[in-house]
């Protein structure tokens, strides 16, 4: 299991926190330190939607110019986004054995698809 996202947020900090309780030994990786390739957030829109991926509440979204933001209208634009501000990818993804199962954190998503 690997968990996808950046320390000093609290929704991961949850997640890992529940993950950790129940059981579970997830690697962390830390996307600003350790990067994000375009081929995982390609995985990840596949599987969650790209629309799912970008975290509009955050504040790297909110700092984007409404140009910048009206821009990303398709899979292949959220992607250069999320490439360039990182921040901004919904966080956490948590795989489980290289397929992303989970992003964000809610207890009974996290019951149901991992228990």
């Amino acid at each position: 299991m690997i968990v996808y996202g950046i320390p000093n947020c609290n929704t991961v900090k949850k997640a890992m926190t529940w993950l950790t309780e129940n059981g579970f030994k997830p690697e962390f990786h830390d996307f600003k330190k350790k990067g994000i390739t375009a081929e995982k957030l390609n995985e990840w829109c596949d599987t969650f939607g790209w629309e799912v991926m970008l975290n509009k509440k955050g504040t790297t979204w909110k700092k984007l110019s409404a140009e910048e933001q009206q821009e990303v209208n398709s899979k292949e634009t959220a992607i250069k986004v999320l490439l360039i501000h990182n921040s901004a990818i919904k966080r956490p993804v948590v795989e489980v054995d290289g397929k992303a199962v989970l992003v964000s954190f809610n207890e009974e998503n996290y019951q149901n698809i991992l228990k």
